[in-house]
């Protein structure tokens, strides 16, 4: 997390619209073997909780249940020139981005949490890129293929305890000045990332 303050936030709700809109992060954890990082979607639950899925193979997987661990989420990043300030000789270059990182407890879930967090999670991607009554769902697959495929991932569920968000949209600038910035990573085509400074700062 970013040590200026102007960089954090506390709306929950925004936290939990980033999990939801990118679906994708990474769960890290100490274990006895080293850090270990798993890359996996991610689902919000509504009530505290992020659910995913690992392979049965993974490296965190035999360690993860009743852990402690960190998951991530990360939103648009944009190098931002000193260029766009109208002032380049006294100004550095730097770099926006919004990351989401939080941590909690994490327990295994039962084959039925599994297939309640994958058909959460291929419900909300489907909806996205097909059209309706096409959507596939698991219901689709032939049942021993889907008992294969079921046993080779596990389902996790991690208690959120902590929230700990940056999101830098060179807050700590003028109106003016992050105008100019975001004219200017539009240009360079960051579109997400001066979307993001033109709607969520002040």
């Amino acid at each position: 997390m970013h040590p200026n303050p102007a960089f954090r936030s506390e709306d929950r709700a925004l936290m939990q619209m980033l999990i939801d809109e990118i679906g994708f992060g990474m769960v890290f954890a100490a274990t006895p073997d080293g850090p270990r990082v798993a890359h996996t979607p991610l689902v919000w639950t509504g009530d505290g909780a992020v659910q995913f899925h690992l392979a049965r193979g993974n490296a965190l997987t035999r360690h993860l249940d009743g852990m402690t661990a960190l998951a991530v989420v990360n939103g648009p990043d944009a190098y931002v020139s000193p260029r766009w300030y109208g002032d380049d000789v006294s100004q550095v270059p730097t770099w926006n981005y919004v990351a989401l990182e939080i941590e909690g407890r994490v327990r295994r879930m039962d084959e039925d949490g599994l297939i309640g967090c994958l058909d959460a999670l291929s419900a909300r991607q489907e909806a996205l890129v097909t059209t309706p009554g096409t959507a596939w769902t698991m219901a689709k697959m032939v049942p021993d293929t889907r008992a294969k495929m079921l046993n080779a991932i596990f389902g996790f569920e991690l208690e959120v305890q902590a929230w700990r968000p940056t999101f830098k949209l060179s807050q700590n600038k003028s109106a003016a000045v992050r105008a100019g910035l975001a004219d200017g990573l539009e240009a360079q085509g960051a579109l997400a990332m001066a979307a993001m400074m033109r709607g969520l700062t002040p």
